[in-house]
């Protein structure tokens, strides 16, 4: 295939507009040369900052994996749950949903809040009173006496998770060169991965509790994690993206010396601000604010989208059947000691593959990583849904079993990781924490269908589909891969200039690999004019 070019039109750009775009260019040339080697050297602290603040997920990530596994855990069920004719408890699969759905709805006015006080008071103040706030909503849980309070304590606590769930990504993005955006964005996968390991781990530990502390206990140590992530969040230096969108360049210069390495000449520090403010201008060219609505408008509406059904394709793919690996075995006929087995072990394979996915996307694009996980899960779903068919054996329950395993690796390794990715470069600098916010919410209101669909699928005394639910699922992620062919481009190696570019040309988005342009030369040449003007100094 022959590459597409990208033509800029033709203007006379001054002396001084070509010196402030050959700093952004020698700067972006500077980012798409590097090795992952060699930005960790040249940015150390920014990925040790990242890190840090991705590890407010963990809490997210633990909590979701605790309630689901809770269903599996007979104490629980004990205390929450009603009587069944053959003497077991359940919860019904109506507060099932409604316990999830709380904490979705949660989550969505977190987000859209986050959105708004990010935007004007920056990352870390924001970030800080959500931890603050996890600390004092997780007493809800802890002293809960009926499942009301749970339903409160899952709700309340969802408004500093969705806080989380955007600005870690979102600064991620911020603060890290090029090479390194893939593997510190999917990090943020890998500590909600994290999450669940524990919980999973926490909960195998404690079935031989008879009492309230075999759940009490678990909800407990979730205050372990805010103190030293709150610690962290103090020392880290303010986004130097934000920073240059307040019109705040010195802050941003001093920002981003304390996120580079001691080598980096004061020289490299200017180029880099100038690479910042000249995206930050074109931007500004090519849109009119930074509100939600501006989302909306234009070719905006066109990179919320693919954000939105990017994260909405978390769901789709069928990872609330095939992850709740627990409670679909018991179904099956496990007893709660060897489905919380399998449980610890999914959720290892799915650490694993997180980590080996930073390796896998230096070789193969988002794209084409996208496509081949849905292609392969939609495969394991229906595969599912036939040994759902005769009725629970145990040889069919170890085989659905495995291709769980199989469906999760494969999750963990393409559509979960590299949604967190692809969220992150597809929006505009200026957009970026609130079409993250819309795209998140698009995810959360998809968990919200999904929570209300996948309890009856499996609880007993609902639907009762056990393996078959696999064919529901299965159409679903049918339908997201068929969208990913067409609308998902691929963002590999590019600058957020660039990505401005190809969405301003309304280039295809199977051409966005092989689509040449040049967004320094002679398309916006009032961009640096309007540096010029904020700053009245050379950057």
């Amino acid at each position: 295939m022959g590459k597409t070019c990208v033509s800029n039109e033709a203007s006379t750009v001054s002396p001084r507009d070509q010196d402030l775009a050959h700093d952004a260019e020698t700067a972006t040339a500077l980012e798409k040369s590097m090795g992952v080697v060699a930005a960790i050297k040249m940015y150390p602290r920014a990925v040790a900052f990242s890190m840090i603040l991705s590890l407010c997920v963990i809490m997210e990530g633990y909590d979701t994996a605790l309630l689901g596994s809770f269903y599996g855990l007979p104490q629980f069920r004990q205390r929450f749950g009603v009587r069944l004719e053959n003497g077991d408890y359940q919860l019904t699969s109506s507060w099932q949903s409604g316990l999830q759905n709380g904490t979705q709805v949660g989550q969505i006015c977190g987000l859209l809040f986050a959105g708004f006080l990010a935007d004007r008071f920056g990352y870390k103040k924001i970030i800080i009173g959500a931890l603050f706030m996890t600390i004092a909503f997780i007493f809800l849980f802890f002293f809960a006496q009926n499942i009301g309070m749970l339903f409160a304590a899952e709700m309340l606590c969802g408004l500093p998770w969705g806080a989380f769930q955007t600005l870690t990504t979102t600064y991620a993005a911020d603060v890290t060169p090029i090479p390194l955006r893939p593997i510190l964005t999917t990090y943020v996968n890998m500590c909600w991965v994290i999450g669940q390991f524990l919980s999973t781990g926490v909960l195998r530990g404690l079935l031989s509790r008879p009492d309230d502390w075999a759940w009490r206990i678990p909800y407990a140590i979730q205050w372990v994690f805010p103190p030293p992530i709150i610690l962290g969040v103090l020392f880290a230096p303010e986004s130097p993206t934000w920073l240059v969108k307040k019109g705040r360049l010195e802050d941003a210069r001093k920002s981003l010396r304390a996120l580079t390495s001691s080598r980096i000449s004061n020289e490299e520090i200017n180029q880099t601000v100038a690479m910042i403010a000249h995206t930050n201008e074109l931007e500004k060219t090519l849109q009119d604010g930074t509100s939600y609505l501006d989302c909306l408008r234009g070719t905006n509406l066109r990179r919320t989208e693919i954000a939105c059904f990017v994260w909405i394709a978390q769901v789709a793919c069928g990872i609330w059947f095939g992850g709740n690996v627990v409670y679909f075995l018991e179904q099956a006929g496990f007893d709660s000691t060897r489905a919380f087995d399998f449980g610890v072990g999914q959720n290892a394979i799915a650490l694993a593959g997180t980590i080996s996915a930073w390796f896998v996307l230096q070789r193969a694009g988002r794209r084409t990583l996208f496509l081949a996980g849905l292609a392969v899960m939609f495969s394991i779903l229906m595969a599912v849904g036939f040994m759902g068919i005769p009725a629970p054996q145990p040889n069919l329950g170890w085989a659905s079993g495995s291709l769980m395993m199989v469906f999760v690796l494969t999750y963990d390794l393409t559509v979960g990781p590299v949604c967190y990715c692809l969220v992150a470069e597809i929006p505009s600098t200026r957009l970026r924490i609130k079409t993250v916010v819309l795209a998140r919410n698009a995810y959360l209101i998809a968990s919200l269908v999904a929570n209300f669909l996948n309890p009856p699928i499996l609880n007993p005394s609902s639907w009762n589909l056990r393996g078959k639910g696999g064919f529901i699922w299965a159409g679903i992620c049918f339908c997201i891969l068929l969208w990913s062919y067409f609308r998902l481009p691929e963002t590999e190696g590019r600058s957020a200039a660039e990505l401005d570019v190809l969405f301003e040309q309304g280039i295809a988005a199977r051409k966005f690999r092989t689509a040449e342009v040049d967004p320094f030369h002679g398309s916006h040449p009032e961009t640096t004019e309007k540096i010029e003007e904020m700053t009245q100094e050379r950057i």
